[in-house]
């Protein structure tokens, strides 16, 4: 199946019209695999007759469907295993004994796709209980895709999504089989909340802002200026002490002012508070 210069253009912006993400060159060749069930299931028999249809508004929500279809919502348990080693072994005690008094953190997970980062971390808490017996831990999942937020609040997964990144122990223990799949057992998928959100809005806001925000293999679909702004987004969004997760592909070294690398663990990031020092030094003098 083939597609011309300028139907993949068209499609290109209205991905980035729709989500920021931008659908570069070396990225155009998802296209046609992307959108090939859409194809079929609406009866049409070329990506072109499609840009025709779009362009001409004959199917209203089509344009919906086809954004849905081209977003990498590529995603796993436990993805690459060492962010949530450095989160276990770092932050996460750091924050136990900031938070002590409170007994209360607040985690984010930026686009969260269909829900297993969310749900890893809602696993790490649950398999340490005792220590965090009494805390309130929010979890909140987030993307701009409506159709995997649906599938994150349904918790249920293929045989072949739980076996990416749990043992067969953690299957037995967080799971519960039926004839849909294998369904996220309610104590813990009641920990976890979802809702639809763009990167490059308003932050969701709680009092404080939150204690962890992972936003993972994300910004690298986003144009410079994009990415500048969802820094923005992040930054605000974070406690005053708080950490930003990014995948390992990612920094925010040339990309923001605002955040800077944590000295003393790698793949984390802080809000650079050097920055406010120094414009109160300077309103003081």
């Amino acid at each position: 199946m083939q597609i011309s210069d300028s139907s993949s253009r068209i499609l290109a912006g209205l991905l980035e019209a729709r989500t920021g993400q931008q659908l570069t060159m070396s990225r155009r060749w998802r296209i046609e695999t992307a959108l090939s069930a859409l194809l079929r299931e609406r009866s049409i028999a070329t990506l072109d007759e499609l840009i025709t249809i779009l362009v001409m508004g004959k199917e209203p929500g089509l344009s919906s469907q086809v954004v849905e279809a081209l977003l990498n919502n590529e995603t796993y348990f436990f993805r690459d295993r060492t962010p949530f080693d450095t989160l276990a072994r770092h932050a996460l005690p750091a924050l136990a004994a900031k938070r002590a008094s409170k007994k209360r953190l607040r985690i984010w997970s930026a686009g969260c796709s269909t829900g297993q980062e969310a749900y890893s971390l809602a696993m790490m808490f649950a398999d340490e209980a005792d220590k965090w017996r009494g805390w309130t831990v929010d979890i909140l999942g987030t993307d701009v895709s409506s159709c995997v937020i649906d599938r994150a609040r349904a918790g249920v997964y293929s045989q072949f999504e739980v076996q990416r990144g749990l043992a067969i122990t953690q299957t037995v223990r967080w799971f519960e089989e039926g004839g849909d799949g294998w369904r996220i057992i309610e104590p813990l998928r009641r920990n976890v909340r979802f809702q639809v959100h763009n990167l490059l809005d308003l932050p969701p806001q709680p009092a404080g802002g939150f204690d962890i925000i992972l936003c993972r293999n994300v910004l690298l679909y986003l144009c410079s200026e994009k990415k500048a702004q969802a820094f923005d987004r992040l930054s605000s969004a974070m406690a005053e002490d708080g950490w930003l997760m990014l995948g390992a592909g990612e920094t925010v070294i040339g990309q923001t002012k605002k955040l800077v690398s944590d000295t003393k663990v790698r793949g984390l990031y802080r809000l650079d508070h050097r920055k406010n020092d120094d414009r109160r030094m300077a309103a003081q003098a």
